[in-house]
């Protein structure tokens, strides 16, 4: 007797989320993070208000540090996956979204740098 095999789920499934593609996913979503972890940090610094220290932490960690930390890691790993990719968009490689993770990250070191400077921290 011959193995059920389902022949058409397959290949459906190999063309939606290659390895390539799910890795410059999470690298994009890293990249989001940090852009929303920016602006949450820009917005707490342009208000007037003094809150206290506990008010821009994430964790006991700084909004604007964590945002300059996140973008780092995505505009890397961004980068490591433009750089090993085959071909261009539309061939599984993840290519477009590892440029948006490029671009998140350095969007979200931006804005972290950005808030440093605005409250005097040292960079």
């Amino acid at each position: 007797m011959q193995a059920f095999q389902s022949t058409s789920l397959h290949p459906v499934l190999a063309a939606a989320m290659t390895a390539d593609r799910l890795g410059a996913s999470v690298a994009a979503v890293i990249g989001l993070l940090a852009v929303i972890t920016g602006v949450m940090a820009m917005a707490r610094s342009s208000r007037r208000s003094r809150a206290g220290a506990g008010a821009r932490t994430i964790g006991g960690i700084d909004k604007s540090t964590a945002a300059m930390v996140l973008g780092g890691i995505g505009t890397v790993l961004g980068g490591v996956f433009v750089a090993t990719a085959d071909g261009g968009p539309g061939t599984g490689n993840g290519i477009v979204g590892a440029i948006l993770a490029m671009v998140l990250g350095l969007t979200g070191v931006v804005l972290g740098g950005l808030t440093r400077a605005r409250r005097g921290a040292p960079a």
